[in-house]
């Protein structure tokens, strides 16, 4: 038994949090019963009213509330599991979203083909665990290695600038960070794709990329663009991009910075032009990698509890509003 989303919990603060406000509430009405003074005037106006059922309405509501909680926070038990053997590699795939890669030299923009040639990679990687880092001037680690080939995809399709909000290309972090993903204590089975236009020059990336090497890391990198280079159209001023002098950006395909990258760790580079060749000839050098069996086990289904917590909530809050705050007059 588990919570799935045990993160809710943080609901329960509204219980201590209506108990001082129900205290709160009975001290001032003392407060106005004394203020009025006339103790049998007191009675005959409050005679009807209950403590008992008021006390009673109050402690539905929390009981109602902390069965939501619950319920939001969803109790679950494991379902039957298959175990599955399987020959694979870990692939980190390292994409940047940097605005260059909005460059439409190649259609329809660089990264809408970069995402192209990953989802027809993601497909032919099934034995594979894959994960997703994205970078830009920053890097951020959009997905750890998984499985899950069906949320690679998602995430590659959502894959764009906005995501990174720091504007350049610096691989050495980005390669850094993937290097630090996988079992530092093995010294193979291990692959970096790494999909740029290496626009801009980042003197550590050879360091990084030597780190890698020594670690047993392969980094296949492809390269996006033309040497003739194009315009970058801003995609909220729709207008062309321009520098610090006002001068119109063109940004060109550093095939140089991707070549030694890859040399340094025994992989290839390759230039993204015809989308079957590139996938074919990097699925062949990750096919080349050795392999070690990874065993997974997948749960076919969960028994998820919350519908109980909500439904009884929802009985509780349904009697709370049938208890009258007013004494049963008695015939």
């Amino acid at each position: 038994m588990q919570f799935q989303h045990p993160e809710n919990f943080i609901g329960f603060l509204l219980i201590p949090l209506l108990i001082l406000l129900f205290y709160r509430l009975i001290g001032w009405k003392k407060k106005l019963v004394k203020k009025i003074g006339d103790p049998t005037l007191v009675s005959q106006l409050v005679k009807s009213f209950s403590p008992q059922n008021f006390t009673t309405k109050f402690i539905l509501v929390c009981i109602a509330l902390l069965l939501l909680v619950l319920g939001l926070a969803n109790l679950r038990a494991k379902g039957s599991a298959e175990n599955i053997s399987r020959q694979g590699v870990d692939v980190m795939i390292v994409l940047d979203v940097s605005k260059s890669m909005l460059a439409q030299d190649v259609k329809p923009s660089r990264l809408d083909k970069a995402k192209q040639l990953l989802y027809r990679l993601v497909d032919r990687l099934q034995n594979d665990r894959i994960g997703l880092i994205l970078f830009a001037g920053r890097s951020y680690m959009q997905m750890p290695l998984t499985t899950d080939h069906s949320a690679a995809k998602l995430y590659i399709s959502e894959a764009g600038p906005n995501a990174v909000p720091t504007q350049g290309t610096v691989f050495a972090e980005a390669l850094a960070m993937a290097n630090n993903s996988f079992n530092r204590n093995e010294h193979k089975y291990k692959a970096v794709v790494l999909i740029s236009d290496g626009e801009d020059h980042d003197p550590d990336a050879a360091k990084i990329a030597k780190q890698m090497a020594d670690d047993g890391v392969m980094v296949n990198t492809v390269g996006i663009g033309s040497a003739e280079g194009s315009i970058i159209i801003d995609p909220e001023t729709k207008e062309p991009k321009k520098d610090d002098k006002g001068n119109t950006v063109i940004s060109k395909l550093n095939e140089q910075e991707l070549s030694s990258i890859s040399d340094l760790t025994n992989g290839i580079y390759i230039h993204l032009d015809n989308l079957e060749d590139a996938t074919l000839t990097l699925s062949q050098r990750l096919d080349s990698i050795e392999k070690r069996a990874l065993s997974d086990s997948e749960f076919i289904n969960y028994k998820n509890y919350f519908p109980w917590f909500i439904g009884l909530a929802a009985v509780l809050l349904i009697l709370e509003l049938f208890i009258p705050e007013r004494k049963r007059k008695i015939a």
